[in-house]
């Protein structure tokens, strides 16, 4: 199998236990600065020696500029891109030890918030690999009573998660790992939305199963697969759906929470499968309009598009360009 065609959850994880734990310790003893001076050569070795995260970067960065003017052009690079995600990796440990707090967090749609503090319905919040969803655990801390249920495939991420369980992680926030949502899974999950409780999932990465339930979508004036699976699990639960991005900018976390859908409705087989291409390139409308905001955050660093070209006089192209709410 080629190194271009092996997906996502395959391949394995670079660094070791070590290494995190150095790069955390370094921000302990030295600070934001000291970290950065750390991450630099740290960077420079990936970016030299992960080919394949190198020309996915380069293609995602090609495509993102297409929708930026030239002054914003100009400061995209692949490096910069590498440099953000290890940025990002130490926000996540903090995230998840509890060090990131609802001072540290612009709540930018707090009618939304609000919403969560008068529902206690439940639902599902969909999310991405763009900036650092780890960030709702401060969302967490700040509604007591709102519980949260990550879905998380975490096999690539082993080495991360045992330095996160060394330092004690304090986030309100349950983290679940799963390589496909099974009947069992989803009983489970459906008592938790019952009880008020939200599930939490990424809509931007295919099945780790290889499976076909996917859909193809603009994004970034290409077609992309998304995967159908957290929108059928939203149908299956009957239950709201939210979307949810985190991005930083000036150095303070913005957190934004759009409401998706009161529900997805797919009560009969005819219908089902329009309502999920329906949502599914809704949702890759409104991770197109974040990325456009923060275009070095979102962390994809596989082959993604299904195309290279895309057409500029496809319509589909011209709505997904919409920066309004869906």
């Amino acid at each position: 199998m080629s190194e271009a065609k092996i997906h996502w959850s395959r391949i394995g994880e670079s660094g070791t236990v070590l290494g995190i734990r150095l790069m955390l310790m370094s921000y302990c003893v030295l600070g934001h600065r000291g970290f950065r001076l750390f991450l630099f050569p740290v960077m420079v070795y990936y970016y030299l020696f992960r080919v394949e995260a190198r020309n996915a970067s380069k293609q995602y960065l090609r495509h993102v500029a297409e929708f930026l003017p030239s002054a914003r052009q100009s400061k995209l690079s692949s490096f910069r891109h590498f440099m953000a995600f290890g940025e990002m990796l130490l926000d996540k440990l903090l995230a998840w030890m509890g060090k990131i707090t609802r001072r540290d967090v612009v709540f930018e749609t707090p009618d939304v918030i609000s919403e969560f503090e008068s529902n206690r319905a439940g639902g599902v919040i969909i999310v991405s690999h763009l900036g650092n969803f780890e960030v709702c655990s401060a969302l967490a801390s700040d509604l007591p009573h709102l519980k949260l249920t990550v879905l998380l495939y975490t096999r690539h991420a082993e080495k991360f998660n045992q330095v996160l369980s060394q330092f004690g992680g304090k986030a309100e926030v349950e983290v679940m790992q799963v390589t496909e949502i099974s009947p069992v899974t989803a009983m489970l999950l459906a008592q938790r939305v019952r009880a008020g409780e939200y599930i939490v999932i990424a809509g931007d990465r295919t099945p780790p199963s290889g499976g076909g339930r996917v859909t193809s979508a603009h994004f970034l004036g290409r077609n992309a697969s998304f995967p159908q699976g957290p929108f059928i699990l939203a149908g299956l639960l009957k239950c709201p759906v939210y979307l949810m991005f985190c991005l930083k900018l000036q150095g303070q976390y913005h957190l934004y929470i759009e409401h998706f859908a009161s529900r997805l409705k797919m009560d009969n087989r005819a219908s089902r499968q329009k309502a999920l291409e329906e949502a599914v390139r809704k949702y890759a409308r409104r991770l197109e309009h974040y990325c456009v905001m923060a275009p070095l955050q979102w962390f994809n660093f596989f082959p993604y598009w299904t195309d290279t070209e895309g057409q500029r006089d496809n319509p589909i192209y011209h709505s997904g360009r919409d920066r309004g709410a869906s």
